[in-house]
């Protein structure tokens, strides 16, 4: 399952931020269930021949952003979903869709094609 996430040294994207958002990819599908363990640090850092130091840093900024939490000796797992946990976060992503979604209409796409597109969720 973890082979799934693809790091690209080409990609200006930091590293530690690719995984991050492989890994937050997997959650959000669902292919990593709630209370499921990930590899640990070292075995992550092991599966995608990566400094461990950037493996940990993916994970510290999945555990602040709410994705993972630690349990001290059995290792990191993936975190329940916690409807209105953090409005703040709510409100700033249902902004980038506007803002987005306005875009999109402004380059000629239908307000009828964006929501057949929000509706393939």
């Amino acid at each position: 399952m973890i082979t799934i996430i693809n790091i690209d040294p080409k990609n200006p994207q930091p590293i530690f931020e690719q995984v991050k958002e492989g890994l937050k990819n997997l959650i959000i599908r669902g292919v990593l269930e709630p209370d499921e363990k990930i590899p640990s640090v070292r075995e992550m850092a092991q599966i995608l021949a990566i400094n461990p130091n950037t493996i940990q840093r993916a994970y510290r900024e999945l555990e602040a952003e709410g994705y993972v939490y630690q349990v001290t000796g059995k290792g990191t797992f993936v975190a329940a979903v916690v409807i209105g946990k953090n409005p703040g976060k709510i409100e700033a992503l249902l902004n980038e869709v506007l803002k987005l979604s306005r875009e999109l209409v402004y380059l000629g796409i239908s307000k009828e094609e964006i929501k057949s597109h929000l509706d393939k969720l």
